[in-house]
């Protein structure tokens, strides 16, 4: 197998179909690359089928793949799919060139199978992402990644067909410190955007008008547009729940701590994420935080019925 083979016509494997994982797996088939995929329940990933995918039965059936993407939910998922008893590596006979782990992991458990990949003689690279399923359909997913550039070049235009943008950011596990600052962020602008929203309507202001002003202002992101329909209709369908959110949290909390960076501000939204999982209310979306935020400000919240642009018409690839 040549280095070619990465980037004109490679067969790709694909190692997770949740809500994330499908959208990246099925954005890859419509683009026109050969992708077979493997999910734990073998349904979630069938409809990737009508897009010229194809499902396979068990994670040793991507083992001769030119590059195998994971996308999973905890580092231990990571560990089992990849060095488990029946994982990806652990027939030394067939292996695949490249791994790419696009999930949200602990750089402990990233560099384990970094380590193991590279005894292996298969490059790893570590990509996470920004968005939600949503925004992956829409074309506006962000990657990062880090690891060999020379396998970062490689995987590159595969990466591209996934997501608009994708950054490069060194060697080892660089990317999962970004992904973790990244996932921090996200909390806290949530809570933030969560406080100034109460505020505004305790005081009469209906929730989509301070929205709408918010996000034409220079203070909106595609992030507040995006969650603002969430906030207005009160619409909780989960893109990423509380108990994730808190996962991410705990990772972005230890890194401060090994680096030695004083984080008052992430530790205090920690705290408020730590309650919205208490409230019982895991299976919903993190913007439960408004809920949580209402209910301390003795504001009963009611859906508004408005017209919101979340600004993510999907796109096809």
């Amino acid at each position: 197998m040549t280095d070619e083979s990465v980037t004109t016509a490679p067969r790709v494997g694909w190692i997770g179909c949740g809500r994330m994982g499908f959208a990246m797996a099925r954005r890859l088939a419509r683009a026109g690359v050969d992708v077979s995929a493997w999910n734990r329940t073998r349904s979630k990933a069938e409809p990737l089928t009508a897009d010229g995918a194809t499902v396979v039965d068990a994670i040793a059936d991507l083992r001769g793949h030119d590059v195998v993407f994971t996308m999973v939910s905890t580092s231990q998922d990571l560990l089992q799919v990849l060095l488990g008893d029946d994982g990806l590596l652990v027939d030394a006979e067939r292996l695949p060139r490249v791994v790419v782990d696009c999930s949200t992991v602990s750089t402990e458990a990233s560099e384990q199978v970094r380590a193991a990949c590279v005894e292996r003689g298969i490059a790893f690279l570590a990509s996470p992402v920004s968005g939600n399923g949503k925004v992956v359909k829409a074309g506006k997913l962000s990657l990062v990644a880090s690891g060999p550039e020379e396998t970062f070049e490689q995987v590159a235009p595969l990466l591209r067909h996934i997501g608009r943008h994708v950054t490069y950011v060194g060697e080892g596990d660089l990317a999962r410190l970004v992904k973790i600052c990244h996932n921090l962020f996200l909390g806290v602008v949530t809570q933030s955007m969560a406080e100034i929203t109460v505020l505004a309507e305790k005081g009469g202001v209906p929730r989509a008008a301070f929205l709408d002003f918010l996000n034409n202002s220079v203070m909106g992101s595609v992030f507040t547009r995006y969650k603002s329909p969430a906030f207005v209709h009160l619409d909780y369908t989960p893109t990423f729940t509380p108990l994730l959110l808190r996962k991410d949290f705990d990772l972005g909390l230890a890194a401060a701590r090994a680096h030695d960076v004083p984080m008052p501000i992430a530790a205090a939204t920690a705290q408020l994420v730590q309650s919205s999982v208490g409230s019982g209310r895991v299976t919903e979306d993190f913007a439960i935080l408004l809920d949580l935020q209402a209910q301390a400000s003795g504001l009963e919240l009611k859906p508004e019925d408005a017209q919101v642009d979340d600004g993510l018409a999907e796109e096809q690839p």
